[in-house]
């Protein structure tokens, strides 16, 4: 062995494998050898397991659960790294080493030796004295497990691992494919009459675009200025820029990504489901949404489709409605393309009838949520809620990238409970677009020499919002405001965990179609009238947002709701249909699926050019296969949950509080360790209902 080689291993920083990842110290050339070395020892690990595994909880659960631990913080490290710091260097080494993940993962899950120890725990007379959370943690186990094939023999077993090789591969490409789409496009704009109607602070990120692609002398005032296809600069530019043209090649830039030449997508959707198709049938199913479901809330395709068609039927009408007024009001404009309003037009106009409507801009809110007041605000409301405090911890922790923060957040004893990494702005170059949370390191509870000990929870909040830019800080859209809360709520369902066993704490083993359900319960906080002024503060005078605003802000939140309503059971039902009765191979492409349902999905019929597809990483290249309508599956939960606070009275300070506790003790408390409808009616007192979603979107009455 080399001596560089011995180097390597001794004193990679991937290979600590506890504590948190000292991320100033990874470098791409670390990946490689760290992950051959952890996938050799694991590879031991298993073996040493499956010759010597006894079917109880210490004997199979526990080493198991070491095994995983050892796996996740190693490669969680380096996934993490390839969504918020994106490198050729660091894809090359990630796809080089991802198929040995995968083989090892496959041989896991697959072991025979372990599944039957599993079956034979659920079997025995330990069992009745497992806890229900154990329990159900052993139950999940073997479902996966037949879930990944364990059943399989022979060359049906192989055919199994290649095709989940394969489709590793391709959702990384896929994923590589549109960041690289999206930051292949920039639109140099050079005069002012080419800037008309942009607000100033998409000036001032345009000129900052600019000057970091090589115009070292670009101003907010003379340009040039360059607009992307990344959301802070794609979307306002389509709702005020008044040169129609430029919105149009802009919007065709950013609805045909990944879809050409060398970056395309389309082959890969195609390769992508009739894969998912074999393997399902592998498994013995008829389709892909029968694998996919196998493991969520939803009882089968019928029950998914049933809850989309009360909400389409409730949106439809009222997103024709809402299309036809915005036309009006584009004529009493005197717009000559009103009656013929496209794609590129509809955000334009959209903004222009929400500030005559309800007398004010997105831009003029701005000033009043700068980041670290809207921190404030959150804090205060989680504070008031569930008793919990969060300070900031920056300096604690090994950061990625120096605009990275780190907080703690505390009991009522004080008693740190918990720590969370914030990545809050847009880097178009290194970090994938969206807002996420992940796990950094899971809860947990070890016995060690008889003294017992809790490993703390870590999460990852990400956001792409405006960056701080002239010496201002991030002045947040009320939509980033949103989506900050929304990723915190996932944050808290990690974090605020009293589950002790990894594999059902926080948001693992909780089904797909529920894990939604804290994210989208704090979005409805963000128009709560004490959490919106105790955070909405004037960044330069310090004054509250007046009532005035907060009054439009309200009677402007159901603005176009059918229209988003819609938007979204269109890509719910686009994703089941593609991966329920849709073959690839046919006379059909998945295009044409799309086309077919946009028929009763859509008020304006997507464009022949429209590839919304090749970019959908949902379904594509995350978790959300056959599952993206898991988004409105979990909002009625979350709208249900809420209106339990509306019940109480969200005046009521004393009632609040207990609902917050209620709300704590089980939806967040709980985790994995009960069925999410268990969880929801310990929390509610009975099963969901989605008159509260409707009656939330003012679409109830339509209804």
């Amino acid at each position: 062995m080399t001596e560089s080689a011995t180097i390597a291993k001794s004193h990679n920083p991937l290979l600590i494998g506890s504590g948190l990842p000292p991320f100033a110290d990874i470098k791409p050339e670390h990946v490689v050898p760290a992950v051959n070395e952890l996938i050799e020892q694991l590879d031991r690990n298993l073996a040493e397991l499956e010759s010597n595994v006894e079917a109880t909880w210490t004997g199979l659960v526990e080493p198991l659960e070491k095994i995983g631990d050892r796996l996740y913080w190693t490669w969680g490290a380096v996934s993490h790294l390839m969504g918020v710091k994106n490198s050729n260097e660091l894809r090359e080494a990630y796809e080089s080493v991802q198929p040995l993940v995968i083989q090892f993962s496959n041989k896991l899950s697959q072991s025979q030796p372990i599944y039957k120890a599993f079956k034979s725990i659920r079997n025995s007379n330990i069992w009745s004295n497992l806890e229900p959370a154990q329990q159900r943690i052993v139950d999940s186990a073997i479902r996966d497990a037949e879930l990944s094939g364990v059943g399989l023999q022979g060359e049906a077993k192989e055919r199994f691992n290649a095709i989940q090789m394969e489709l590793a591969e391709l959702s990384t490409k896929f994923s590589n494919h549109v960041l690289d789409a999206t930051k292949a496009f920039s639109l140099k704009l050079t005069n002012q009459e080419e800037i008309s109607g942009l607000p100033p602070s998409l000036l001032s990120l345009a000129a900052q675009n600019a000057r970091s692609m090589g115009d070292e002398n670009a101003t907010v005032e003379n340009g040039p200025w360059v607009i992307t296809l990344d959301i802070p600069s794609y979307a306002p530019f389509l709702q005020h820029s008044t040169r129609r043209d430029l919105r149009e090649k802009l919007y065709k830039a950013y609805l045909s990504r990944a879809a050409s030449e060398e970056l395309n997508n389309n082959p890969i959707i195609e390769r992508i489901l009739e894969l998912r198709q074999e393997l399902a049938q592998l498994l013995g199913y008829k389709n892909y949404a029968e694998v996919s479901l196998a493991s969520k809330m939803a009882p089968n395709v019928q029950a998914v489709e049933k809850l989309l068609e009360e909400l389409r039927s409730s949106s439809y009408n009222a997103a024709v409605n809402e299309l036809e007024e915005l036309k009006a009001f584009a004529a009493s404009k005197g717009a000559t393309e009103a009656s013929d309003l496209k794609h590129w037009d509809i955000s334009f106009w959209a903004e222009r009838q929400r500030e005559a409507k309800f007398n004010f801009t997105d831009e003029e809110l701005r000033p009043y949520f700068p980041l670290p007041q809207v921190l404030d605000g959150l804090f205060g409301l989680v504070k008031r809620l569930f008793g919990v405090t969060v300070t900031p911890a920056d300096g604690e922790a090994p950061v990625w990238q120096e605009d990275v923060r780190y907080f703690q957040i505390a009991d009522d004893t004080g008693t740190p409970i918990a720590y969370f990494y914030l990545d809050p702005y847009s880097r178009p170059a290194e970090k994938r677009g969206g807002a996420w949370m992940d796990t950094c390191i899971n809860r947990a509870k070890f016995i060690e020499n008889g003294k017992t000990s809790t490993r703390l929870p870590v999460a990852y909040l990400i956001c792409n919002q405006t960056p701080p830019i002239d010496g201002k800080p991030s002045l947040m859209t009320f939509d980033e405001v949103e989506t900050l809360f929304h990723e915190f709520g996932h944050g808290l369902h990690h974090m605020l965990t009293k589950v002790d066993y990894t594999s059902a704490a926080g948001i693992n083993n909780v089904e797909w179609d529920a894990v939604e359900l804290p994210s989208q319960f704090m979005e409805n906080w963000c128009y709560e009238s004490q959490t919106l002024f105790g955070m909405a503060k004037h960044y330069e005078t310090g004054e509250t947002l007046p009532e005035h605003y907060y009054q439009k802000l309200l009677a402007a939140k159901n603005y176009m709701s059918g229209s988003g309503m819609l938007r979204q059971i269109h890509f719910s039902l686009v994703d089941l249909e593609l991966h329920y009765s849709y073959r690839p191979g046919g006379t059909q492409t998945a295009k044409d699926v799309r086309n077919a349902i946009a028929k009763t999905t859509t008020v304006l019929t997507p464009l022949p050019e429209d590839e919304f597809l090749c970019a959908f990483g949902h379904i594509f290249a995350g978790g959300y296969a056959a599952g993206y309508y898991s988004y409105k599956w979990a909002e009625v939960l979350s709208a249900d949950a809420f209106s339990a606070f509306e019940e109480a009275g969200l005046e009521n300070e004393v009632a609040l509080k207990d609902t917050g506790k209620r709300y704590r003790d089980t939806v967040l408390a709980l985790g994995g360790s009960k069925h999410p409808m268990e969880v929801f009616k310990n929390f509610r007192g009975r099963e969901p209902s989605t008159e509260p979603l409707l009656r939330h979107n003012g679409l109830a009455t339509a209804a």
